[in-house]
């Protein structure tokens, strides 16, 4: 079945069934905790809460909708078999008009008779401490199907929210076809404060989303989303999966309103046109063959001509740095200069060089490379990055957020943890630390929140230069056994460095207050070496 005719079969699905159709919200939301738009809840938000009225609006408490979705987090996985920067979230919402059976039983009826799939098994939530098992859901699969398989999982598969500290959330149940999660339906029937305590909503909610690209993966029957027809016509002119991802979003962002700049939005955008403008330099047929899908140029709006002008003016802008890059190597100078002048990323240095025929010896780059990351972790002098590999606004947003972690552990682990090291790229940060275990998904989600406390209490970054033996009567944290000069440049987040919340020693760029950091989230916690973790982890 074509995409398109997913999208419209869904819509026309839910709409027999009484749900008010709804357009797809802009990708740039009011919503302050995320950059863009991320899943199909977030213009509903008000109606979980109660502010707002479905009736009102709707003329029903039960709305469907197509929502065009961004989300950063997967930039450097983009070009295996299903990461995406943009996607099309399907879903079914309810305000308080049906609970668990309709949810489940309409999701069942979609799947099965009218996309005509297999269902491998379903999942539910297997309980916690003061949330039971969900045996409602697993009642009413059996009810359906006795023969289904019913998996239970905990919190970290099977229980959706809050997003923030505080907020609606609840238990989850999840379908798989072909060994893939394609559907997931929240029961949003709590509250959660800030101090994580859980109360029963007032209305209970039902929250949907089902990829369209991995519905339309495993409805035509191939092997990834870059195969369907979502893709086929992109990538005949695309060179990479890379350049088709990366296009395909960069036109959404534009048509949406988004240009090119330093920072936030902009700076995503910015980053996804020149990523794509290194994978190949013609980039108009790729624009044109977004704009002419088939799957999108009946159902959204794009001005080609607009989206164009902006694809070439930010390419013509990148191309001027890149070739005052590329004639450093000419010169026959230090290819290693791309990276460490321009702040290229690693791998688009080595794609320049290639692409020049410029020989580069990569042990010795890969060498000096670790060697630059060791002295960006040292804060005895200004050549101090944290990790960055370059500038950027994202980069010193992504330092500052490495204090807030590094002190967050140790408040949830303890004082033992210390900083082993960090890396930092526009996309996310790396921060390894001293810990023997691996972290449990409520330590994780509890460092998760103190992040976004500390960001939302809108903290001054403030800096003092003091003598070596006034630095270390601080209590401010440093690297020790590393030589530090006469000299120490300590940075504190808070008011006064007597109550700050994060000391330490270190040579900077930091944002000014903490307000400008966006949401931290951690993507994933894993083992370096014995006794050392690390944490990957994005600002959405």
């Amino acid at each position: 079945m074509e995409s398109r005719e997913i999208r419209q079969k869904f819509l026309e699905f839910f709409e027999g069934k009484g749900h008010k159709v709804v357009p797809s919200s802009p990708l740039v939301t009011d919503d302050p905790s995320v950059l863009f738009t991320t899943a199909g809840m977030q213009q509903f938000k008000p109606y979980y809460l109660g502010v707002k009225d479905p009736m009102s609006d709707f003329g029903s408490k039960n709305t469907v909708s197509v929502q065009k979705s961004v989300r950063t987090s997967d930039i450097e996985e983009v070009g295996d078999e299903r990461h995406l920067t943009f996607f099309e979230m399907l879903g079914n919402f309810s305000f308080g008009g049906y609970w668990k059976k309709e949810a489940i039983e309409y999701a069942h009826e979609f799947v099965t008779e009218v996309m005509g799939l297999k269902i491998d098994y379903v999942t539910i939530f297997e309980g916690e401490e003061g949330v039971p098992k969900d045996e409602e859901s697993e009642r009413i699969w059996k009810s359906i199907d006795p023969s289904i398989r019913v998996r239970a999982f905990g919190r970290a598969d099977n229980f959706w929210g809050p997003t923030g500290t505080e907020g609606p959330c609840g238990p989850t149940t999840e379908i798989y076809v072909d060994g893939i999660e394609i559907w997931n339906i929240v029961f949003n029937e709590f509250y959660q404060s800030a101090d994580k305590t859980l109360r029963p909503l007032d209305i209970k909610g039902i929250d949907t989303g089902m990829g369209l690209e991995r519905l339309a993966m495993v409805s035509q029957e191939v092997q990834t989303v870059f195969d369907t027809d979502l893709f086929v016509s992109i990538l005949s002119v695309a060179k990479s999966r890379i350049v088709a991802d990366h296009v395909r979003s960069a036109v959404f962002m534009i048509s949406d309103g988004v240009r090119p700049s330093n920072s936030e939005r902009g700076y995503v955008l910015r980053r996804l046109i020149r990523r794509a403008f290194v994978y190949q330099r013609d980039l108009k047929p790729v624009v044109e063959a977004v704009v002419n899908h088939l799957s999108y140029k009946d159902f959204y709006e794009f001005n080609l001509n607009e989206v164009w002008s902006v694809f070439e003016t930010e390419t013509n802008k990148f191309k001027e740095t890149l070739d005052a890059g590329l004639k450093e190597f000419e010169k026959g100078r230090d290819p290693f200069v791309l990276f460490t002048s321009y702040g290229f990323p690693l791998e688009l240095t080595k794609e320049l060089a290639k692409e020049k025929g410029i020989e580069i010896n990569e042990k010795d780059f890969e060498e000096r490379f670790k060697k630059h990351q060791e002295m960006s972790r040292r804060g005895m002098e200004a050549k101090f990055k944290g990790g960055l590999a370059g500038h950027s606004d994202k980069e010193v947003q992504y330092h500052t957020v490495t204090h807030l972690l590094h002190q967050a552990l140790r408040d949830v682990l303890g004082h033992d943890v210390s900083q082993k090291g960090s890396n930092i790229t526009p996309e996310r940060l790396r921060f390894d630390f001293a810990f023997p275990r691996k972290m449990t998904d409520e330590e994780k989600k509890r460092v998760e929140e103190i992040v976004n406390e500390k960001i939302s209490e809108a903290l001054p970054v403030n800096r003092v230069i003091l003598p070596k033996a006034e630095a270390e009567k601080t209590g401010a944290l440093h690297f020790f056994g590393d030589k530090y000069g006469d000299e120490i440049s300590v940075y504190y987040i808070g008011d006064s460095m007597e109550h700050a919340y994060s000391k330490e020693f270190c040579g900077g760029p930091h944002v000014s207050n903490t307000s400008e950091l966006g949401k931290f989230k951690i993507q994933k916690e894993e083992a370096v070496s014995a006794g050392v973790r690390r944490i990957k982890a994005v600002l959405e």
